[in-house]
């Protein structure tokens, strides 16, 4: 019986479609789209689908397939989304911008915007691009994809014929050039602290991975001052120096990323130890990757004092590991 009223739902969207619309004014492309995903009238997106995917739908349907339709009209409620999450919205059926969805909480803004509206008989390519603001200041992201619809008219319904996605990656755009030079000053501002504090009696791969555990350590001090609500972290990545924007705490741009995968000069580097609520403390250890036969274990926490067990176990390091000089 459900399969029966599902298919029943269906047929009806495909008689629709060979109806001419009773409306004075003809719906325009940018009308239909904006329809399909924001109008508050349950089956929109349905209706602007073309006659040969709405059969596909039935067919599959038919054979059991039944989760698909609640699936794709969840695409028209997108306007119930919005309310429900307390942002606001608007829609524009002309101009240069389609919709304005605003979040008073966070004071963000995001626009979708007209760029290019090619009507070519029974066809209309609709391209978009997308914006956002914060604090009232447009927040440029290179890396912002557009979006093509391609609406296409069918017994004289506007139907959404294709969709084509394009990611722009400008080189020379100076956005994307300060938000790497950003990342890269933040790395090298470190730095330098760490040096004087690296024993010189220390080489090769040990003189390495104390460098690397007090990069940590103080990546962990600058981290704990910045976000003072969380403390200390746990977690590597939220020391992680790639990325472009303002840092954060779960990207901070303290470290490097390759130190930041846990993965180093042969060890593996483990942060625990962060209880409470900010966290006051912290366990680092480094341990030899596959044999440790010959290879120390090194770890520190918040005193900043490097230990070592000559046995590669960093058990036995947090435990009774001896001092490194």
């Amino acid at each position: 019986m459900r399969k029966f009223l599902l298919l029943l739902t269906l047929n009806t969207f495909a008689m629709a479609q060979t109806q001419t619309p009773g409306a004075s004014t003809p719906q325009t492309a940018r009308q239909a789209l904006m329809e399909m995903f924001f109008s508050q009238t349950r089956g929109t997106f349905m209706k602007h689908l073309p006659a040969a995917t709405i059969s596909a739908l039935a067919t599959s349907m038919a054979s059991g397939a039944t989760g698909m339709l609640g699936g794709l009209q969840q695409y028209s409620l997108l306007a119930e989304q919005f309310h429900a999450k307390g942002k606001t919205f608007e829609t524009f059926e002309t101009g240069s911008v389609m919709l304005v969805a605003e979040d008073p909480k966070s004071n963000q803004k995001f626009e979708v915007i007209v760029d290019n509206d090619s009507l070519r008989g029974d066809e209309d390519d609709i391209e978009l691009s997308f914006q956002t603001y914060k604090e009232k200041q447009l927040q440029k992201t290179p890396f912002m994809p557009r979006m093509t619809f391609a609406m296409k008219m069918e017994s004289g319904i506007w139907k959404l014929n294709e969709i084509r996605v394009s990611v722009r990656l400008p080189l020379a755009d100076p956005d994307l050039l300060k938000s790497i030079t950003e990342g890269i000053k933040a790395r090298a501002a470190a730095a330098p602290t760490m040096q004087p504090q690296i024993s010189t009696t220390s080489f090769g791969a040990d003189s390495s991975v104390q460098a690397a555990m007090q990069s940590i350590l103080t990546a962990e001090n600058t981290y704990r001052n910045t976000y003072r609500a969380v403390g200390y972290t746990c977690t590597l990545s939220d020391l992680d120096g790639f990325g472009g924007g303002e840092p954060n705490e779960h990207q901070a741009m303290l470290i490097a990323s390759g130190l930041a995968g846990g993965k180093k000069y042969g060890y593996v580097f483990t942060l625990s130890g962060c209880t409470g609520t900010p966290a006051t403390g912290f366990h680092v250890v480094a341990a030899p990757a596959g044999n440790s036969f010959g290879r120390r274990a090194f770890c520190s926490d918040q005193s900043g004092a490097i230990r070592s067990s000559a046995d590669g176990n960093p058990a036995t390091c947090v435990a009774s590991g001896v001092p490194v000089p």
